[in-house]
């Protein structure tokens, strides 16, 4: 087989979709066994659903004069998720891969001080900055990625000496003053602090449907086309509704505080475009290829090493990308910027949402999701004022309970012959 011949694989799990022969697996409905589906993991994002649901009704009681869905905190709490989430983005690549990345909290951190630097101190054009803040973050990535493949060192290891060397480098860059603020109102800031007309919003809601729409027709035609089973008609029916109501009632609740924000708008944007990639280009298929089996990809032609590095190189991207939204919210780059609990929360967010530690499982949607549920937690926790210790403890302990949920449900599909 060529690299060209990609293995054929089902794009939310990178499990094979046809067995030998090209007859395709058959597959209890999953209206007829949901609790069996939900513990095996194949109504993985309702599992997360319905966990974000309880945090919030959690929160809407225990939070004093019930705020916490109130539409001005629901706003912030976009606006909280926009710069981790995107950064999350990045670390579900580089899980796909059964790899991890440590490093993206200081690669952020290093690519926002540098834009800061060069646009305050140095006077370039803050689009320069930032563009060249992202080109950093891309050429760290490339570094990185190098040393793992072409050296055969864990990427535990390398992205952990990363994440303490760039620490040390943002700390070089921001110099003796520490802290640099960014002008407010100005190009960077105004990421964080633009919002849209009510009218604007409620344009972009519909084209957000009809894409939708658009995208999820075509794809079950193209199944039927195929010879494939396009699945319960009546399970595409509900997901259609249901993405359809999330889109409207989020713009409503955006309408009813300040409008529509950008910030978390680009972060949704990038979302769709590697979701489009993972699942509708030939990047994806390879990319889950090489997590599902590595060896049998490589068997099969596919250039794993190149894969490999092109992975690390996008997930530091999006991580300069997310130190640059962090930095805007913040209006000034310190530091601690991107230290703390963020890495954590990058990390914890695609695990918890159900992308497997394994490689070759999962969805892009997992970073949305999961940077809703991380960020769901933390934004109460701050809202109950609850100390730093506990907040820890408390995010530790769902990352590990996501952990064990992920190896119990590999234990399960295994024994099920999935």
């Amino acid at each position: 087989m060529t690299e060209t011949q990609t293995p054929e694989v089902e794009p939310q799990t990178g499990a094979p979709a046809t067995v030998a022969g090209g007859e395709e697996l058959e597959r209890p409905g999953v209206f007829s066994h949901p609790l069996r589906a939900l513990r095996e993991g194949e109504l993985g994002e309702v599992r997360v659903l319905l966990a974000l649901a309880l945090i919030w009704i959690f929160f809407q009681f225990r939070v004093e004069d019930g705020i916490f869905l109130s539409s001005q905190n629901l706003t912030n709490l976009s606006l909280q998720i926009a710069a981790v989430g995107t950064v999350s983005i990045g670390i579900t690549l580089v899980l796909f891969l059964g790899e991890i990345d440590l490093s993206v909290g200081s690669v952020a951190g290093f690519c926002a001080a540098t834009m800061a630097v060069l646009s305050v101190k140095h006077g370039w054009d803050p689009l320069l900055a930032i563009a060249a803040a992202v080109l950093l973050g891309a050429a760290i990535g490339l570094f990185q990625g190098l040393v793992v493949t072409f050296f055969g060192i864990p990427s535990f290891v390398v992205t952990l000496a990363g994440l303490i060397a760039w620490q040390g480098a943002q700390l070089k860059v921001l110099g003796d003053t520490g802290t640099i603020n960014l002008p407010f109102p100005g190009r960077i800031t105004d990421i964080a602090f633009t919002f849209y007309s009510d009218i604007v919003g409620w344009v972009l809601a519909l084209i957000a449907i009809a894409v939708v729409v658009g995208t999820s027709v075509n794809t079950r035609r193209k199944r039927q086309a195929a010879g494939l089973d396009p699945g319960d008609l009546r399970l595409f029916l509900l997901k259609v509704v249901l993405v359809s109501a999330a889109i409207l009632a989020a713009v409503a609740v955006f309408n009813a505080d300040r409008g529509v924000p950008l910030a978390p708008l680009i972060f949704v944007t990038l979302v769709v475009i590697f979701a489009f990639t993972m699942h509708r280009a030939r990047f994806g298929r390879l990319v889950y290829a090489v997590g599902g089996n590595e060896e049998a990809a490589r068997r099969a032609g596919i250039k794993t090493k190149r894969v490999k590095v092109a992975v690390f190189t996008l997930a530091s991207s999006l991580a300069a990308a997310g130190g640059v939204l962090l930095a805007s919210r913040l209006q000034a780059v310190g530091q601690d910027t991107a230290g703390g609990d963020f890495l954590l929360l990058a990390i914890a967010g695609p695990v918890v949402a159900g992308v497997s530690l394994f490689g070759g499982r999962g969805t892009i949607w997992a970073a949305l999701l999961g940077a809703l549920v991380m960020g769901s937690i933390s934004n109460g926790m701050d809202l109950l004022e609850l100390d730093s210790p506990t907040k820890f403890i408390i995010t530790g302990g769902v990352l590990l309970a996501a952990v064990i949920l992920d190896a119990t449900t590999k234990r399960k599909s295994a024994t099920a012959g999935r």
